[in-house]
């Protein structure tokens, strides 16, 4: 028991302090595996100021240790060796003389754990450990990251430096030893990603890459890392267009882009950078003080007109750089047949036939199978032609040698398409057939619509008969507000007395401009509109329909 009751004795007092001893610090702390503390403390204890005192030590103990056969963590005495484990890493800052008692801990180790107690030395009169008040100081798992810094902002193409630290570290203790990995690093230069700091010329691919530094403690296996992703500035480096999700093919900063008349446009202008780039659109000018017909990215156009072609340009504002990208806008259309249209004019057949298309197409008269050239003039056919914009308009004139079954036929294309169009002529009568190609026109709709026509001529003729025999020739121009407008006329020449003439076996007919009298027929159909196909090109071919007259 006599040792038990010694003990305090020892301590240099019991378990409450003396007075005159006071000790402030922190009860409790806590530092993760690798990193540094400071523990502020500050102390006081009696003495007299009448004489010149020894000097005054103060010493840090692990565990409650012998202050007189156990060595200190830490301690002012340079005649006391420190603990070899804790030496160099535990150290008291600031001055004793002003009472001043704080203690750093440095690469702080798990062995570190335990309850820390502080005693003064001074002469043979203060000899004092401080036991009501102790530092319990607990060393946990290291959890704590790296910090990357950026000293400027990442810019594609200027060199910027990155230092990578770890809260907490200090130089006391072993020393950290730093590795970078990424994507935006150089392979080639492995000697910039073993230092805290790292040099980086950044380029626009590298943004959104990840970057990473590992902090390890050197002769340890203590190792921590942070991952960030850069944020590249750029300006943008292409621009790509878009239309229906399939990007345009652009070559030497410009391209041309077909449209169909009447459809609808809708493009996508993309310019990768960061931060995103302002995109508009400009028609014609894309000077700095142009107005644009579209704010953003998309250029919409519902219908697509020939008052739109030209030039369109898709701009790209950037703070590091602008750009901008032409397109030029090339409208196209089917073609679209007006004719044949045929009249007799002082013994001759006047035929005339137009066609709208985009580009202009080519017009060609055909006589059965035989061609005629354009702007052309013999002796029994003159043709002329002219075009002007979209339209392209020819007229033929027949005169003599019109024989029985001679078919005259109208026909053009362009490069997406063609239509062609005839009229036949018949012995006794002008047979009058024509057939406008548009596939959208169906076969049912044509005749139902001819037979309607049939019927109203047949009705016509009869009474054009009735009256001629009642020596009543006229004209008769009857107009259906349905049907559109359906003329008649007719030439007779009286037959010849000869007898040669009058030999002719009955039932003969006679030679075409003779012995005959000869009936034309002209239809002229409204509000009748082909429809445009759907493919770019449109075969040529023809569809009849017949109207016939007899006496």
């Amino acid at each position: 028991m006599l040792p038990l009751l010694l003990l305090p004795l020892l301590w240099g007092g019991s378990l409450q302090e003396e007075p005159g001893y006071e000790l402030q610090v922190q009860k409790s702390v806590t530092v993760q595996e690798g990193l540094c503390v400071l523990v502020p403390c500050s102390f006081s204890y009696p003495w007299n100021a009448w004489y010149s005192p020894p000097p005054l030590y103060i010493y840090w103990f692990l565990n409650e240790k012998s202050p007189y056969y156990d060595e200190p963590v830490a301690t002012n005495n340079p005649g006391r060796k420190v603990k070899s484990e804790t030496q160099g890493r535990f150290r008291l800052l600031g001055d004793v003389r002003n009472k001043n008692c704080s203690l750093s801990i440095g690469d702080a180790r798990m062995g570190d754990t335990g309850s820390y107690s502080f005693r003064v030395e001074r002469g043979r009169d203060v000899k004092h450990t401080y036991v009501r008040n102790k530092l319990n100081l607990e060393v946990t798992a290291l959890t704590e990251k790296p910090d990357v810094h950026f000293l400027e902002p990442l810019e594609s193409g200027r060199l910027t430096r990155l230092s990578c630290s770890l809260p907490g570290s200090c130089e006391v203790g072993r020393p950290l030893t730093f590795s970078w990995t990424g994507d935006a690093l150089s392979p080639l230069d492995p000697e910039t990603t073993r230092s805290s700091e790292l040099t980086l010329t950044p380029r626009p691919e590298d943004h959104g890459t990840n970057l990473t530094c590992q902090v390890k403690r050197r002769g340890a296996q203590v190792t921590t890392e942070r991952t960030i992703q850069l944020n590249v500035s750029y300006a943008p480096q292409n621009i790509t267009i878009f239309r229906n999700g399939t990007a345009l093919e652009i070559l030497q900063n410009t391209s041309t882009l077909l449209v169909l008349e009447g459809q609808a446009l809708w493009l996508l202008c993309e310019a990768p950078s960061n931060p995103p780039a302002h995109l508009s659109w400009f028609q014609a000018s894309s000077a700095p003080n142009a107005t644009p017909i579209s704010d953003t990215g998309i250029l919409a156009l519902p219908r697509v007109e020939f008052a739109k072609e030209g030039v369109f340009t898709c701009r790209a504002q950037h703070p590091l750089g602008s750009l901008h990208i032409f397109l030029n806008l090339s409208v196209y259309s089917l073609p679209q047949l007006l004719g044949p249209s045929c009249s007799w004019e002082a013994e001759s057949l006047h035929c005339s036939c137009s066609f709208r298309a985009w580009p202009a197409p080519s017009l060609y008269w055909w006589l059965g199978e035989k061609p005629l050239e354009g702007n052309s003039s013999q002796g029994s056919f003159k043709v002329n032609s002219s075009s002007a914009g979209l339209w392209t308009n020819s007229s033929l004139i027949l005169h003599g040698g019109l024989t029985s079954g001679l078919k005259v036929s109208c026909k053009g294309w362009n490069t997406y398409g063609s239509q062609s169009s005839s009229v036949l002529l018949l012995q006794g009568r002008l047979n009058l057939r024509t057939g406008v190609v548009p596939a959208a026109l169906g076969g049912a709709g044509v005749m139902a619509l001819l037979c309607i026509c049939l019927c109203l001529i047949f009705f016509l003729i009869v009474k054009v008969r009735r009256k001629q025999a009642a020596g009543r020739p006229e004209k008769i121009d009857d107009e259906d507000p349905i049907m559109g407008t359906v003329s008649w006329d007719s030439r007779k020449k009286p037959w010849s007395d000869s007898p040669r003439d009058q030999a002719s076996p009955a039932g003969d007919t006679p030679p075409l401009g003779e012995q005959q009298e000869l009936h034309y027929a002209s239809l002229s159909f409204s509000e009748m509109k082909s429809r445009e196909t759907k493919d770019q090109e449109a075969p040529s071919t023809t569809e009849y329909s017949e109207v016939k007259t007899s006496k």
